[in-house]
Formats: structure tokens, C-alpha cells, sequence
């Protein structure tokens, strides 16, 4: 498969390396000396993009209209999700975005809502989330930690929405599930669920130990999503 790189930062080189011990050729870089609108697209079959949120709809929206398969691992731009989603359907394209594609963090996601269920109604228990992440990421809170939170939106009825609070734990209410969000050098992403009573904690953590997982995980979904149409999620991938 011949792919392109949208965005070269450390993510973009993680999965360069991992892309090329798969077997497949990096065609083409883009970044910000050589943006997409003047980079030669031909000889591409899929591209991944990790940039930053102000930037990422705008390679998505190129990639679909020149016909091009796109995985996105860029976050915080879901606001746009929708209008996306209506153009993927009407231009017959192929994007795969993910909050986070490793594979553990995946499992992890459905680990969450599985606790979340069984927390559900123990109102002893007060929970809460924490991510931690280097500080040259831009977006707070992580979009691992806002499905994570979701996650527990979905299956914990004692909760119906969240409240973030950067580098300090913030105030909630009873109903209101907390979300911290710390910034810190050479992290590359820990996230941590915790159900807190007098009597006891629960917790459970993913801790990545360096980007690789990431990058294995974006590859994996660049194969899966080659020959299909349509807007597909990580856990498409996983069969979740």
C-alpha cells in the first residue's frame, strides 16, 4: 500500500517505521512546508493524518474529494463530526477516525463501560477520571478521556454529564462526573478510571509506554479501511 503522511511530527515517524516494517511505501509527506493542496497525490492509496484540530477537517475534506481513504488520529474537532459524516456519504468516501488507536486503549474503552455498568446505582461510590499527557498536545481533554467519560455517561445512571478541570481536580456536583486533565513533559498518555468510597477505591489504568502502540494501531487501520466506504471507528476495526 502506498501511503501518504499527513503531519510528520513524532507520530507521523512512529508510524512511518511501523508502516514500512509492514511492507507498505511512504509516498508522500506532507507538512507544514508542504501542505496537501500542493503535494502530488497520485501515486497515494490511503493517507493518515495526525496534525492539529484547526487543520484537520480541511485534509479530510481534501482527501474526499480527491477520492483518497483517510485515517484521522487527530482530536478535537468532533464539533464537525456530523458535517463530515454527511460528506463522507455524499462524495462514496472512506475515513476512519479514532480518539486512539491502540489496541489496548480499545480494550480499555470497553473495559470502562463494562465497570461504569456495574457501578451503576452504588451510590457510595464517586467517580472520577484523570489523564495525563506531554505538553506540546494541544487539545484538553484528550479524546481517549472524553470517551472514556462518555463511556461512563452512557452506562452509569448516577451521572449525566462531566466537568473538566485542567491541572486540578475541579468542583461537582453529585450527578457530575469529574475529568482532570494534567500536562506534563515526556508523557505519552496514561488515563485512569477511579470509583472512590469510604470503604474503598477501584481503579483501573492504561498507561502507554511509548508511542508504538499508537502507530501499530493507526497502520492496522489504514489496511482495514482500504477497500471500504463509508465512516468507520476503531472498534469497527476491532469488531467490538
Amino acid at each position: 500500500m502506498n501511503i501518504a503522511l499527513i503531519g510528520y511530527g513524532k507520530m507521523g515517524k512512529a508510524i512511518e517505521k511501523i508502516a514500512e516494517e509492514r511492507g507498505h511505501k511512504i509516498v508522500l509527506i506532507c507538512n507544514s512546508e508542504v501542505g496537501v493542496t500542493h503535494a502530488d497525490f497520485t501515486k497515494v492509496d490511503l493517507a493518515i493524518e495526525f496534525t492539529q484540530p484547526n487543520l484537520a477537517v480541511n485534509h479530510i475534506e481534501f482527501c474526499l474529494e480527491n477520492k483518497i481513504p483517510i485515517v484521522v488520529g487527530t482530536t478535537g474537532w468532533n464539533d464537525k463530526l456530523v458535517d463530515v459524516e454527511k460528506k463522507v456519504e455524499v462524495l462514496n468516501g472512506s475515513l476512519l477516525h479514532a480518539s486512539n488507536f491502540s489496541i489496548g486503549v480499545n480494550i480499555f474503552f470497553e473495559l470502562n463501560k463494562k465497570l461504569a455498568e456495574l457501578m451503576s446505582g452504588k451510590n457510595g461510590y464517586s467517580a472520577s477520571i484523570e489523564e495525563i499527557h506531554h505538553i506540546q498536545k494541544l487539545d484538553s481533554p484528550s479524546g481517549t478521556a472524553i470517551v472514556l467519560a462518555d463511556g461512563v455517561l452512557e452506562k452509569n445512571d448516577d451521572y449525566i454529564s462531566w466537568v473538566l478541570g485542567k491541572d486540578e481536580v475541579p468542583y461537582t456536583n453529585p450527578n457530575q462526573l469529574s475529568l482532570t486533565s494534567f500536562r506534563q513533559p515526556d508523557v505519552p498518555g496514561t488515563h485512569s478510571v477511579k470509583y472512590t468510597s469510604t470503604i474503598d477505591t477501584i481503579e483501573i489504568t492504561h498507561e502507554a509506554h511509548n508511542r508504538k502502540g499508537f502507530a501499530l494501531g493507526a497502520v492496522i487501520a489504514a489496511e482495514w479501511l482500504l477497500d471500504k466506504k463509508g465512516t468507520f471507528k476503531m472498534n469497527d476495526v476491532l469488531n467490538f
